[in-house]
């Protein structure tokens, strides 16, 4: 059997130390306030949880990178894969992707199945935070991003670090004919015994890092799994709905 070790309120991407400008982090599920199915650190507004819980929590994460709430932007997710470039804080409406070049704009994404994606431009200041369930990953939203970035920052891909943050693994996201039809052949497998496909969500993303110019010495791929480390990390398909919420956040000091 699996050991399972505590994590923190959450995790520092490797590849975002290579910038002390930068913030970047990932939460877990741990050092919140919510009680179960939602425990702990449940930062999702879309859940059952109560407001209040939410926005302890919130406050909870945020002070532990340093980062005033009033800094966050963050986005009503819809599967989809519409950018929005954010040039002050606060909460949107139907946006899967964020992008800035302001510093003390902290972005936001969350997540419980779902992959995130952190993007960072040293040259020009520029970041990105998307949100890619298997719809916006079908739909490029990665790819999309950086192009959106390139236009409007004047970013060169091959200057940028980006992380594959935490999701659900290649060996759990088992999906039918109607979804597998949608993904290439690298991105997917057969399992003969269960008559089903299972979707590499981190895998596909990623690769639409590398065909928009990303080098690969710089994408880190998050080793973790909402689903095989579900302590740690909320599952929205293994919970069946009931669970929290995660949060993948970058933004850069001035």
């Amino acid at each position: 059997m699996e050991t399972f070790v505590k994590l923190p309120p959450y995790r520092i991407p490797d590849i975002s130390t290579r910038f002390p400008e930068l913030i970047a982090a990932e939460s877990t599920r741990h050092g919140g306030v919510s009680p179960a199915p939602y425990h702990s650190l449940n930062l999702g507004g879309s859940t059952q949880d109560s407001p209040e819980n939410v926005l302890e929590n919130s406050k909870r994460f945020f002070n532990s990178i340093h980062v005033e709430l009033d800094r966050v932007a963050k986005s009503h997710q819809v599967h989809g894969s519409e950018i929005l470039t954010v040039t002050t804080p606060g909460r949107f409406e139907g946006y899967d992707a964020l992008i800035t070049n302001l510093p003390n704009i902290q972005l936001a994404v969350t997540i419980a199945d779902c992959t995130p994606m952190l993007i960072y431009d040293p040259v020009h200041g520029a970041m990105a935070a998307i949100h890619a369930g298997w719809r916006g990953t079908v739909s490029q939203i990665t790819f999309k991003t950086v192009k959106k970035m390139e236009m409007v920052y004047g970013t060169k891909a091959v200057d940028c670090i980006a992380y594959v943050g935490t999701c659900i693994d290649k060996y759990s996201f088992e999906v039918g004919e109607d979804v597998s039809k949608h993904f290439h052949s690298r991105h997917k497998r057969w399992d003969e015994q269960k008559a089903k496909f299972f979707v590499d969500l981190k895998q596909a993303n990623a690769d639409q890092l590398l065909d928009a110019g990303l080098e690969f010495q710089n994408i880190e791929i998050s080793g973790y799994s909402t689903v095989t480390h579900n302590e740690d990390y909320f599952s929205y398909r293994l919970e069946k709905g009931l669970t929290g919420r995660m949060l993948a956040t970058i933004g850069r000091r001035p």
